[in-house]
């Protein structure tokens, strides 16, 4: 082999190699250039593009994966939102049901025709075509019923204190008989008095029973005496409010004093014959704004 050297100044001349070099330059390449191919190809591999591909895949997919997380945290918040206020608009709805079975009762409405229990009665022909109810409007119907429950709910709250203020005043107005066992001895009015034998006013009513038997009041009210009071033995008094008030008399033991708030129909005490008395009765007055009236037309009256 011949091999041109060329020098600084332009020169050059053959330079002859032996073959030891020649072997050791072809030991060189054959040691060396399958080494440097296989590098090669390894570097310009399309594995090389593969790796790329599926890194960008598996970074979208994340990128993906935290979107969707974020819409479903939103899902459930409004999920959440909306279950709420179903749930309030549940509760009013009961309440409702609840006041309407209450204005029924005092209504005396028969309850077949307004049954607040079942669910109102409709229906329709199909009108085609029929569009599924879509998020955007759900939500506009839902607020429209939210806030025509919170009117109804305001108007019901009026509604249930007229109606608490009316049970209230017939709870306080007296009504019924003070015994649950008895009979009229002695009506109200003009009368020959049963111990001095001449004629006298009685501002009451008697009721004359078994000895010890139970005298109710016949009214809420407050107790603003119990106790001894000039020949009527042990006496009861009690306030009604709006001007009423009730007197029980001649008892043989108290179970309430004075201060006590008593419910109609409450036993107050036991029937007897103390103070002036020619045997165990009760004699019932009924007062209005200070004055006597004849507690017949009060006897006569139901309660609540």
């Amino acid at each position: 082999m011949k091999i041109l050297l060329v020098g600084k100044r332009g020169g050059r001349g053959p330079v002859r190699l032996g073959w030891p070099w020649l072997l050791a330059g072809l030991l060189l390449l054959l040691t060396v250039g399958p080494a440097a191919g296989i590098s090669l190809y390894r570097w310009f591999s399309p594995q090389m593009f593969n790796d790329q591909v599926l890194a960008q895949w598996r970074a979208q997919l994340a990128e993906q994966e935290g979107q969707l997380r974020q819409i479903e945290q939103l899902a459930a918040a409004e999920s959440g939102a909306v279950g709420r206020r179903l749930a309030q608009m549940q509760a009013r709805l009961w309440r409702m049901e609840a006041l309407g079975a209450r204005v029924l009762d005092v209504a005396k409405i028969d309850g077949e025709e307004f049954d607040f229990s079942a669910p109102a009665a409709q229906g329709g022909p199909v009108n085609l075509p029929e569009t599924p109810l879509e998020w955007p409007s759900l939500r506009a119907h839902l607020d429209a019923l939210a806030g025509d429950l919170r009117r109804r709910d305001s108007e019901l709250d009026v509604l249930e204190s007229i109606l608490g203020s009316r049970e209230r005043r017939a709870a306080m107005a007296p009504a019924g008989l003070p015994v649950r066992k008895g009979w009229i001895s002695s009506p109200y009015g003009e009368r020959v008095d049963p111990i001095s034998g001449k004629m006298s006013w009685h501002f009451g009513v008697d009721f004359a029973g078994r000895r010890g038997a139970d005298v109710v009041a016949v009214a809420d009210g407050v107790v603003v005496h119990a106790g001894p009071w000039q020949g009527f033995g042990n006496m009861v008094e009690i306030d009604h409010g709006d001007g009423y008030r009730t007197r029980y008399a001649h008892h043989e033991a108290l179970f309430i004093a004075a201060g006590a708030i008593v419910k109609r129909g409450q036993r107050i005490a036991s029937m007897g014959s103390t103070g002036r008395s020619t045997g165990p009765h009760v004699h019932f007055e009924v007062l209005k704004n200070g004055r006597h009236v004849n507690p017949a037309k009060y006897v006569a009256r139901n309660g609540p």
